[in-house]
């Protein structure tokens, strides 16, 4: 296939936005890994991951432990209100 002029410049004018593009894009990631490393002491996505799921498990337990303690608060108060009772 054989190119106009117009087509070749407007090809040309397509990669130059194509390359202004990704520059921009690679500033943002950038700036992004910057944060991530400053924020929460992370180097690349993969510590971060590992990071979240850490935290995860760590909110599980500590919900597990926050609702067995309610459960044993509302027992005791049962029983109290039981022995006021008598």
């Amino acid at each position: 296939m054989i190119y106009t002029e117009k087509q070749l410049l407007e090809k040309k004018k397509e990669i130059s936005d194509a390359k202004t593009e990704l520059s921009e894009l690679k500033g943002e990631e950038k700036a992004l890994l910057k944060q991530l490393k400053d924020d929460w002491k992370c180097n690349d996505l993969s510590e971060a991951r590992k990071k979240i799921k850490s935290w995860e498990a760590e909110a599980t337990d500590l919900t597990t432990k926050i609702e067995e303690k309610s459960q044993e608060l509302e027992s005791k108060l049962e029983e109290i209100e039981e022995n006021e009772d008598n």
